[in-house]
């Protein structure tokens, strides 16, 4: 076997203000407190001598791989990014950035948002655009069927709700 690896399917491009807001603290995070702190213990390390059996200097250069790998992504990825700040003139269908109140055939509801890929991890109820649910909602009206290939089968699902505006929290009685 070759190590010749197919690339990754390209991610969408689209993000809310805060995934882009979330990635760009990622980015200087590592870029102005991750990386100097590593740098300057990786010096240290490699000030002690011996670097071969130096499992300090070893840790510290593997950790300095992995931030800048990240920071390359980073800066990468938001290079590219479309923000998406705006509702979409349609509001009677599924857009980035909606809320999606879906329904089971057996009456369980379950609520979700769509949102790209960098942020569908931000809060519980966040879809990725690219998830197979996320695919399936997409340019779908108020009571239409989606059906979700599933590992095991397929489940449909009926769309009983779409809103652009963000959930509110209930107010604490004072």
């Amino acid at each position: 076997m070759g190590r010749f690896r197919a690339a990754a399917p390209a991610a969408s491009k689209y993000i809310t203000p805060e995934g882009e807001l979330r990635l760009r603290e990622e980015l200087e995070q590592l870029w102005r407190v991750e990386r100097p702190k590593v740098t300057q213990a990786v010096a240290e390390a490699a000030a002690q001598g011996d670097r071969s059996e130096n499992a300090e200097y070893t840790y510290g250069k593997r950790r300095l791989r992995e931030i800048d790998r990240r920071v390359r992504f980073l800066r990468k990825r938001l290079e590219g990014m479309v923000i998406v700040d705006q509702p979409p003139a349609d509001r009677n269908k599924v857009y980035f950035g909606a809320w999606v109140t879906v329904e089971s055939d057996d009456g369980a509801q379950s609520r979700h948002r769509i949102v790209g890929p960098d942020e569908f991890d931000r809060e519980p109820g966040y879809i990725s655009m690219d998830s197979p649910l996320g695919r399936a909602l997409l340019r779908r009206g108020l009571d239409e069927e989606v059906t979700v290939e599933i590992p095991g089968g397929s489940r449909t699902l009926v769309i009983v709700e779409i809103d652009y505006d963000p959930p509110t929290m209930p107010r604490a009685r004072s």
